[in-house]
């Protein structure tokens, strides 16, 4: 107890000084970890890592750990191109030895010890966790600690003692509206191992598609499905993989709305008349089973036996959201039904679906998560609540007794800043007020990979970097929460992701290059610095805005679909505006390259005009690239009025700031993200005082 209280009392300073780089001195520079952990104690000098290091196991053995071993040595071989023994030794004279308590459980439980302590000194590294678990998560947070150095490679000292706020870290990948291979699921898996995520949740059925094999009712994926489904045997090589890395996997399969799929090959389920097809288009649609039907339960009794048989998970997601209820309202046996029971309203319909549902999956062991909607009254207790309404839903489920998941607010697809997802806490809001006890019934959060707009090509970009700001949420102490520490450990995160094998960062130029085809190097330049600066527009404007109805089949090849969902050099842009205001606009530096960004900005239209007469996906950004050119220019010359010592005429302002507000609206379905940061200077050049004061 005493080296735990030492431990946490060192930690916190050390938090602090992570928190605020103004007060972490040279010799103890802060570390690029993320997740943070818990607690940290940094020392002086560093473990050199050569081609000689090795690993070692002691204490509790087991396959998983050997290869979880084994799987740490080529990531750091990948790391730092060292010539490394890929097998862990078998002598406790290693680098770094590894000791785990006893085995973590068969079938992964929420809950579980993920507890670590790393110790790194000058000669060695000792990795200590009761379970496997957490020495998996220590394994992370040492290849984190490994960097380049003046010596050589080298892991700095450190002592680590760490372990996760929330039990349940989850993301949700959609791979029913658009399919996604296996082998982007397992990169992805990959990925949630790396910052210490420990639950996948798979959507699995959809309007638009049945992904998985049933070998009991085999129309489901042969009639719902394109053809494009997971067999039973890819399904249980992926739950080992995932396993191997203290990953859950929780199917998701979606009743009694969001079902379309499934009526292809058994309209007998469907509340109307049909007949029926796979959904193309994207929305909420009218087709839901029929919670009046014995022949329903006794279909869903069975296929639930199936699945609880391949997926080991103690938990089954039976989704339960958005049912508009107009088939269960033109369905006359639906509404005798009704009446006979004393069903007033669909909602209670719902709730009795769900109720008979809860009932068949407790029958074959296991426990239900539902969505939102699955929340009414008189819905067994041991439900689990996963809300995409907020914290306040959360509380008001937490109230009753019941367990809950936060995913509002971590919707990955909706392409928020990882600042704005960063900021979401599942205690904040209502959820803050909640007794001791009832906050104890919150378990975590999912981040959510809805996929009307990714495809195979895109996804990593679409989750990646950013599902690593709400892992740290879900990881790190609620005190955490410094957005500047965030983005600088999430670009040295981002890059650690690319030797996974994760394609966020190449993809986009990947894409560029198409739609730019024989483009020279300098337009491809031109592209490349006009899509550095737009990010794709936000929440559900897209569908509302596409210039024809998207459905599964649009091509996703535009440059909407290429650029990431959030932009670096926007940001930073952003940011050394703030810092040359903040400056009373002094700052030489800041200054100096301010005007050489806006120069590139004002030039580069000219560059690229040639290339969108080439190419049609170029041309649809043309306007967007006019946009950028009039931005440098009006940046240029909002420097040039704060140059000059003297407010900025008003007249000039007006002009500025109505040529800023047509920049700043949407065209091609993007955003102009630097036209804020530019506006600042516009004000600052108007506004007198010290911004327009001349130069000390």
């Amino acid at each position: 107890m005493a080296q735990n209280a030492r431990l946490q009392g060192l930690g916190i300073l050390v938090l602090c000084s992570l928190l605020h780089p103004a007060m972490t001195t040279a010799q103890q520079p802060a570390l690029n970890l993320m997740p943070l952990p818990a607690n940290v104690q940094s020392g002086a000098g560093s473990l050199r890592v050569d081609s000689t290091f090795s690993v070692a196991f002691t204490g509790y053995a087991e396959p998983r750990l050997e290869r979880a071993g084994e799987r740490f040595l080529r990531q750091l071989a990948r790391q730092t191109g060292l010539p490394l023994a890929l097998k862990p030794s078998k002598t406790a004279k290693a680098t770094l030895v590894i000791q785990t308590d006893h085995a973590s459980k068969e079938i992964q439980e929420v809950g579980e010890d993920e507890s670590y302590i790393l110790d790194v000194s000058t000669a060695s590294g000792r990795l200590r966790a009761t379970t496997p678990l957490g020495t998996m998560h220590g394994l992370q947070a040492f290849l984190q600690l490994v960097d380049v150095s003046p010596d050589g490679f080298a892991a700095p000292v450190v002592t680590i003692q760490d372990k996760p706020r929330f039990p349940w870290r989850g993301l949700m990948i959609d791979s029913a509206r658009h399919f996604i291979p296996l082998d982007v699921i397992r990169r992805n898996l990959d990925g949630m191992e790396a910052v210490k995520m420990n639950v996948f949740h798979w959507h699995l059925s959809e309007n638009q598609g049945f992904r998985v094999e049933s070998r009991k009712f085999p129309k489901l994926q042969e009639l719902g499905s394109d053809a494009l489904y997971y067999t039973q045997e890819e399904i249980r090589d992926l739950i080992a993989y995932a396993r191997d890395r203290g990953i859950r996997v929780v199917p998701e399969f979606d009743m009694p709305g969001h079902s379309t799929a499934w009526f292809v090959g058994h309209p007998e389920l469907a509340s109307g008349k049909g007949p029926y097809e796979i959904e193309r288009r994207w929305g909420v649609f009218d087709p839901a089973m029929d919670p009046t039907s014995e022949r329903v339960y006794k279909f869903l009794d069975e296929f639930i036996g199936e699945m609880g048989k391949i997926f080991p998970d103690h938990y089954f997601h039976i989704g339960g959201d958005e049912v508009n209820g107009k088939e269960w309202d033109a369905n006359p046996k639906i509404q005798a039904f009704m009446k006979s029971q004393g069903i007033k309203n669909n909602q209670e319909l719902q709730a009795y679906f769900s109720g008979r549902v809860q009932k068949l999956v407790v029958k074959h062991g296991k426990v239900v998560i539902g969505w939102d909607e699955v929340l009414v009254p008189g819905v067994p207790k041991d439900i689990v609540i996963q809300s995409w309404r907020g914290q306040a839903s959360l509380a008001q489920a937490a109230k009753q007794g019941y367990r809950g998941i936060l995913s509002n607010g971590y919707y990955l697809d909706l392409g928020w800043s990882a600042a704005r997802h960063y900021a979401v806490d599942p205690m904040s809001g209502d959820a803050a007020n909640l007794s001791a006890e009832e906050q104890q019934r919150i378990l975590g959060g999912e981040s959510c990979m809805w996929a009307e707009y990714v495809n195979p090509e895109n996804v990593d970009s679409r989750i990646w970097p950013r599902n690593a700001a709400i892992a740290e949420r879900l990881w790190s102490p609620q005190e955490v929460r410094d957005p500047a520490s965030m983005y600088a450990r999430l670009d040295f995160v981002s890059t650690r992701l690319e030797w996974l094998g994760l394609t966020h960062r190449t993809v986009s130029r990947h894409m560029l290059q198409r739609l730019a085809g024989s483009a020279s190097s300098a337009e491809f330049a031109a592209l490349r610095t006009l899509t550095d600066v737009v990010e794709p527009v936000k929440d559900y404007t897209r569908e509302r805005t596409a210039p024809a109805e998207p459905t599964s089949a649009t091509p996703m090849n535009r440059v909407v679909d290429a650029v990431p969902l959030e932009s670096d050099a926007g940001r930073r842009f952003g940011e050394l505006v703030d810092q040359f205001v903040a400056s009373s606009c002094h700052d030489a530096a800041a200054e100096a390259r301010l005007r050489a960004q806006l120069t590139v900005w004002r030039d580069n239209g000219a560059i690229l005009q040639p290339l969108a007469q080439r190419s049609f996906l170029v041309k649809e950004v043309a306007a967007n690239s006019q946009d950028l050119s009039a931005l440098g220019a009006a940046g240029l010359a909002a420097l040039d009025a704060i140059a000059k010592g003297q407010p900025a005429p008003e007249a000039w302002k007006a002009q500025q700031l109505a040529l800023l507000e047509q920049v700043k609206k949407p065209k091609a379905q993007l955003l102009m993200i630097p036209a804020p940061a530019v506006q600042k200077l516009i004000e600052a050049a108007s506004a007198g005082g010290a911004c327009s004061s001349p130069k000390s």
